[in-house]
């Protein structure tokens, strides 16, 4: 179905590979589309319980592909808008999707790349990875995943490498709250599986509404947050999974969703 990616389901797992080896798997307008299609198809998948989101090969992802980059150039400011806000929609797609969202980050995340990382819930790297927010040295800001990587990692810890355009190895990575944990590379899916064990463990309405708690408490008036919480917790605590959670915690045995 896909030319750009891949897309695998397999015991309430889907696996999405960014699947342009031959050129580190940079994205270009086509992949964009693909993702915006196969994470449709996702959302609307009751069975499918976890994303985990990484890169064929060697590589996760090298950015944006040169050659789109040069069509690019020639574009008008509002073929550069339109495809910016594509972009900019795709990230904020990832990001707020209901289901859990696990960057495996097998390789090197450059640019746009480092992104996608941003955009997982939780994210495991190889040791071998690298990360960088390169756009300064070509002229260009890594705009459209800024309020992304602000969130996660906070303005003072970002700073010095949205200006400087540094790389960073996958222990700054871990320092500054982009990634997770970092494992040797022959660990890497041992410990993605024990990352989905856990989060397969909870309620899927219950991790959605986590999800929705994450982005949206933030956002309150600290003075009137508590009305937010509570008519939150006061609905779930109504909801069919909740109801059937804590039935089974009394009687000591698994939910139905376990």
């Amino acid at each position: 179905m896909y030319e750009t990616i891949r897309f695998e389901v397999k015991d309430k797992i889907a696996t999405v590979t960014l699947n342009r080896p031959e050129v580190r798997n940079a994205f270009n307008w086509k992949m964009i589309e693909e993702l915006f299609s196969v994470f449709g198809q996702i959302k609307s998948d009751k069975n499918i319980r976890v994303i985990i989101l990484t890169g064929e090969g060697t590589c996760f992802c090298a950015g944006a592909d040169l050659n789109w980059m040069k069509d690019v150039m020639t574009e008008s400011f509002e073929e550069n808008y339109k495809e910016s806000l594509r972009l900019a929609e795709l990230f904020y797609l990832i990001y707020s999707f209901p289901k859990p969202v696990i960057g495996r980050v097998n390789g090197p995340a450059i640019g746009g790349g480092t992104g996608f990382v941003s955009v997982c819930d939780i994210a495991i790297a190889s040791s071998k990875a690298k990360f960088s927010f390169s756009e300064v040295r070509i002229g260009l800001v890594p705009s459209d995943i800024s309020p992304f990587m602000l969130r996660k990692c906070g303005e003072g810890r970002i700073r010095e490498y949205f200006l400087t355009g540094r790389r960073l190895s996958a222990e700054d990575a871990l320092k500054i709250g982009l990634i997770n944990g970092v494992v040797e590379e022959e660990k890497l899916d041992s410990a993605i599986k024990e990352l989905v064990d856990e989060l397969l463990k909870g309620s899927p309405n219950a991790l959605r509404v986590c999800k929705e708690l994450l982005e949206k408490v933030p956002l309150q008036p600290f003075d009137k947050v508590k009305e937010f919480t509570a008519d939150t917790l006061a609905h779930l605590r109504k909801s069919e999974e909740a109801q059937e959670g804590m039935k089974a915690f009394l009687e000591k045995r698994k939910p139905e969703w376990s």
